[in-house]
């Protein structure tokens, strides 16, 4: 794990101390608080209900009101098992967590790490993101680095950074990446990267139909990749039953083969991956944020 240095307000102590507290409690308990999460949040607050709705009701034009509105609901259970799953992972073993999310052909990762190379991991927030970089880490030791945006809240970002690096994996500021990669250039890793967030204009994505909207991608993966000579993989994520998932991975670029003209292919590969994910398990992937809130 790297270092990480406790650097916030003694305010939030007791805080600190409550999720500990509740880390410490079996997945078994932590799932009936996440039922408690959940009521609370599709029949009290209804936590963004107007964002996750409309996401919804734009991704699957030919679902029913019925239909969008208990899609939220289903999302507001997955959510709810999420957030307890991250928050477990200040105590779970990497022995547990390996059990509870297993890569289904690791040997993908494997054959690029044999020749030496880095890979870039193309992830989403798809169902639970913060455990594949973890489970990553107990596979491939010492070869997972996640790519984050830091917090501006000293706490959470000391409590975030903890949790994530705990069983071994380390962390890269984005604004860090191209640095990042110069400097460790020929070094046998994986760099993961979620990029599903809203790019805007100033970050000149690439505009494509996604869920039957214009959507415009992070292209960063497209430049590391034609940069670096960089196999590039697509890492899905899906939940078997509660508390357990299976990672597959999909080669989009094997790091040897020319670009070529389409110099957006990769992430219109992962594009199209991560939309058959989403249609087949709507209720996994993250809707609350507002995934289309710029326009081309």
């Amino acid at each position: 794990m790297s270092n990480v240095s406790a650097s916030f307000p003694w305010y939030y102590r007791p805080l600190s101390w409550l999720l500990m507290g509740l880390a410490s409690l079996p997945l078994a308990v932590l799932y009936v608080i996440a039922d408690g999460i959940y009521l609370l949040l599709a029949y009290g607050l209804r936590y963004r209900w107007k964002v996750i709705t409309e996401n919804l009701g734009k991704a699957f034009p030919k679902k029913s009101a019925a239909e969008v509105e208990r899609l939220g609901k289903d999302f507001y259970r997955h959510f709810s098992q999420v957030v307890v799953e991250i928050l477990k992972l200040q105590t779970i073993s990497a022995e547990e967590l390996r059990r509870r999310a297993r890569f289904q052909n690791p040997e993908v990762m494997e054959n690029a790490f044999q020749q030496g190379r880095t890979v870039l991991s193309l992830g989403s927030h798809a169902g639970n993101w913060e455990w594949i970089l973890s489970s990553a880490a107990t596979y491939f030791p010492g070869k997972s680095h996640g790519v984050y945006k830091p917090l501006s809240n000293k706490f959470f970002e000391y409590f975030m950074r903890r949790l994530r690096t705990r069983l071994g994996a380390e962390l890269v500021p984005m604004r860090d990446t191209l640095r990042d990669m110069i400097r460790q250039r020929g070094q046998t890793r994986t760099l993961a990267l979620l990029t599903d967030q809203a790019a805007g204009p100033e970050d000149q994505p690439y505009w494509t139909d996604f869920l039957h909207q214009d959507t415009g991608f992070y292209t960063g993966a497209d430049r590391l990749a034609a940069r670096f000579q960089c196999p590039v993989l697509y890492v899905g994520i899906r939940r078997v039953r509660r508390g357990y998932y299976d990672i597959i991975l999909t080669e989009l670029y094997d790091g040897v083969s020319p670009i070529g003209a389409d110099e957006h292919f990769i992430t219109e590969a992962f594009a199209r991956q991560l939309e058959r994910d989403i249609q087949a398990a709507p209720a996994e992937y993250l809707w609350s944020h507002r995934r289309w809130k710029h326009k081309r």
